[in-house]
């Protein structure tokens, strides 16, 4: 009787019990007034009493056993029930702690240069209030797996010279790439023919690997195309009609580029070269699903990096300079150096930004020719510039700044592929979340035949960047980045064990927080708007008016009480 007194009055303080456990309740009030009370025995007579005393001497084993596991399953349910209304998230004002700092970051590792606990420690910190912008420079090489956690400092001196070397090799075949290319368009001009060249990435007679493939005059050369009509970049900048995906193979029809390539060193640091990725990092094994397999890698149509090259210098002069207050160091460069920068990469266009842009503009150029290398399956797409410039900002190293970047894309890469399989699966899970959560709104959405959650499109493809502001931004990818990494190391399963019983670390805490948004506006969509128009409109007007931490606290909230139902796998 004690153990329901509480199990009624725990239930009662979080809000009510449940049906199955009023069930429970009853069945043991039941039980518990046969056992004590005698099972509604009629009258005083003493061989009555006699028959049923034996009898509950027959079966007293058997219903005190009963009423003893239904009282701990009661007891069960009431714990959990009240410690569930009482958790609070790491986001919430009252939980969340403040950003990772410069003490707490050096006292985590051990004198050999090695972090303590696996990176448990580490990784929760972050992921409870993000990383002093002081540190980033060291600890976003960790959270995006260009370090494994348990490396010590030897061998981090180890593979960031290697990853130098490797880096430094992309970026001289980035070069002979554009020379051949360069020839290839002089012939063409001067009436003869052009070919498409294959390039072996990876032979060590690469110099040696370029040759024809096949003859077309000039005149059969794809037409251009006008790259601000393209619907991807329609969507990201949020004026597309919306109906419905992109054909992302448009990219990839336009004319080949014109720019000029250079022999001379690259834009300001030194830069990679090693015999082969998988022999010097087994990380970076081709068998991972999300990195290019070794026969992408050897060999690509030359002809899909000159437009590669063509889009990524027009993005990367469009960049904006939000990020230059957060880096005082690279805002201060010389004009003369800029500029000198960007003619080593054949950037063009640029006479109407400031040194600092402009430099800022070549290193993403350098970067981004590099990853198309590295990754040719995905190459390059509008908004991957996006996603990189932050990454340039931090990171004053080019090499570090491409490895960071390998990182990031380890995971965005999907949400850039010609067949859209990342990008359908991430807004049918947006989908699920709302629909598991608000079945009003969903419902709202099936009649606007929005129910898909197209309008949140460039939310996923360039995760956030657009509607945060630039530090805001960080602060989210620095959360997610560690919940993937936690999840990569498997510390989740012993060190956050308990962190499973409210929101556990996930692969898609994003889409969490995008749904979040999506619900903070419900009120708004299912009242005012009647077309799936009007829904994108609204979302992209979110831009400068979230609050990172609210968003987080809200996702934590879905992840609690939805994670076990959304399947997320490729």
């Amino acid at each position: 009787m004690l153990l329901l007194f509480f199990f009624t009055t725990s239930t009662a303080s979080a809000g009510g019990p449940s049906p199955v456990v009023e069930l429970i309740s009853n069945t043991i009030n039941k039980l518990t007034g046969i056992f004590l009370i005698g099972g509604g025995g009629g009258g005083g007579d003493e061989g009555h009493d006699s028959g049923f005393w034996k009898y509950t001497t027959a079966s007293n084993a058997g219903v005190a056993f009963a009423v003893t596991a239904l009282a701990g399953l009661a007891l069960a349910a009431a714990v959990l029930c009240k410690t569930r209304g009482r958790l609070k998230s790491p986001w919430s004002r009252r939980k969340r702690k403040h950003a990772l700092s410069p003490q707490q970051w050096r006292s985590m590792f051990t004198p050999d240069g090695k972090l303590r606990d696996r990176g448990a420690k580490f990784l929760k910190k972050v992921r409870s209030g993000g990383v002093d912008p002081r540190i980033r420079v060291e600890v976003w090489p960790f959270l995006l797996g260009v370090y494994d956690l348990s490396s010590t400092q030897e061998e981090r001196n180890i593979i960031r010279t290697e990853k130098r070397k490797e880096y430094e090799k992309l970026r001289k075949q980035c070069r002979r790439v554009l020379k051949h290319n360069d020839e290839i368009f002089k012939l063409s001009e001067a009436g003869g023919t052009s070919s498409f060249l294959l390039v072996a990435c990876n032979s060590p007679n690469s110099e040696d690997a370029v040759s024809a493939r096949e003859s077309l005059s000039s005149e059969e050369r794809s037409p251009s195309i006008n790259y601000s009509e393209h619907l991807t970049a329609s969507m990201l900048d949020g004026n597309a009609d919306s109906k419905r995906f992109t054909d992302a193979s448009v990219i990839y029809d336009s004319d080949s580029s014109d720019s000029d390539s250079s022999e001379d060193p690259e834009v300001s640091q030194t830069f990679p070269s090693t015999e082969s990725r998988e022999e010097n990092d087994p990380r970076m094994s081709p068998k991972d699903e999300s990195s290019p397999s070794k026969t992408e890698v050897q060999s690509r149509n030359i002809e899909d990096f000159a437009s590669w090259q063509r889009i990524i210098r027009l993005d990367a002069v469009r960049a904006n300079g939000e990020w230059i207050s957060y880096s005082p160091t690279q805002a201060a460069v010389p004009d003369e150096r800029a500029r000198r920068s960007a003619e080593t990469v054949g950037l063009k266009d640029y006479d109407h930004l400031e040194p600092s842009r402009i430099f800022h503009a070549a290193r993403l150029v350098a970067i981004l020719e590099a990853y198309a290398l590295y990754d040719p399956e995905i190459g390059y797409c509008q908004g991957m510039s996006d996603l990189l410039s932050p990454i340039v900002a931090v990171m004053t190293e080019d090499h570090e700044a491409f490895w960071c970047f390998v990182g990031f894309m380890r995971k965005a890469r999907h949400n850039f592929r010609l067949d859209e399989v990342g990008i359908r699966r991430q807004l049918n899970i947006v989908s699920k979340i709302i629909k598991f959560k608000d079945s009003h709104l969903y419902r709202h959405l099936e009649k606007l035949q929005a129910e898909d959650c197209f309008f949140v499109y460039r939310m996923v493809v360039v995760l956030f960047r657009r509607e945060l502001t630039f530090e805001q931004t960080l602060c989210l990818w620095e959360v997610m980045w560690a919940d993937q990494a936690a999840i990569r190391a498997g510390i989740w399963k012993s060190a956050w064990s308990r962190i499973r019983l409210r929101a556990p670390p996930t692969e898609d805490l994003l889409l969490y927080a995008i749904a979040a948004s999506v619900l903070q506006r419900r009120k708004q969509i299912i009242e005012k708007y009647s077309s799936m128009d009007e829904i994108l409109r609204e979302c992209n007007s979110m831009a400068g008016h979230l609050d990172v931490w609210k968003l987080l606290n809200d996702a934590h909230d879905l992840v609690v009480t939805l994670h076990d139902k959304i399947e997320t796998p490729f």
